[in-house]
């Protein structure tokens, strides 16, 4: 015998079927956990003890294969918010605000590890923390605090969808920037950003790429997991805070 409920809109719907969706992500993001985990460790490997060192910059080189797919994994979670929040400008459903505000945290926090490991790597290499004189780390730096602003403007505005809208409209500002800060790694064109695909094909040796390409599958990987475990725990918050508001 099922039990039946109402939604929103007063029309009739099973109750389970919010446990199976539940359920469903769980599974997803054990799945992806699985994933990551495995792809992390077999790219670290594959990085440290099979791709060869760098000629110019030896062992120190190897930060390499945790700094790009770091920054290239925030990349795409910028650019996933962003299309996100172009969903709830066309649709006005509600539910794309929650998954773009999710994927915009991941890129913050995968954005900061890009600036925490590409200033090591700009301090094993050039001898310094940071320079200021590096147009990519400017512009990386400058995409980076462009969306940490973003959570100042959504929580300077009451819960709504005016606050809904106008986090959507300055998600959607900051995709901009994205291929801006990414075009000028291969402009610059320096040895610490080396250039990895050009339009003559994979600008690195067989093993190193392959390495390369283990570890961003990890790190996206990992960029997922977070995301769907950030997201279930926002969307049981949103629905107890609706409780609450009912009962009250």
């Amino acid at each position: 015998m099922s039990t039946w409920s109402r939604n929103r809109n007063g029309r009739a719907g099973k109750a389970g079927t919010t446990s199976d969706v539940g359920v469903a992500s769980e599974r997803l993001a054990a799945v992806l956990a699985a994933a990551a985990t495995g792809l992390l460790i077999g790219g670290l490997a594959l990085a440290f003890f099979w791709a060869p060192e760098d000629a110019d910059q030896g062992f120190s080189q190897k930060i390499f294969y945790i700094h790009v797919p770091i920054a290239l994994t925030a990349y795409a979670c910028f650019a996933f918010g962003a299309w996100k929040a172009v969903r709830l400008l066309w649709t006005g459903e509600r539910r794309y605000d929650l998954e773009s505000y999710t994927a915009i945290h991941m890129g913050v926090i995968f954005g900061l590890l890009t600036l925490v490991t590409g200033s090591i790597w700009a301090k094993v290499s050039w001898g310094q923390w940071w320079t200021w004189g590096e147009r990519q780390l400017v512009l990386f730096l400058i995409l980076f605090l462009f969306y940490s602003s973003y959570f100042m403007l959504r929580y300077s505005t009451d819960p709504g969808p005016r606050r809904e809208r106008n986090s959507a409209v300055y998600a959607l500002f900051g995709v901009v920037l994205i291929p801006v800060s990414f075009l000028a790694v291969r402009i610059a064109g320096t040895i610490l950003h080396p250039t990895i695909f050009t339009h003559t094909g994979a600008n690195l040796p067989g093993t190193m790429l392959v390495s390369f390409c283990v570890c961003l599958a990890g790190m996206l990987a990992l960029a997922a997991t977070l995301y769907h475990v950030e997201l279930a725990g926002k969307r049981i918050d949103a629905s107890l805070r609706e409780l609450r508001e009912l009962l009250a």
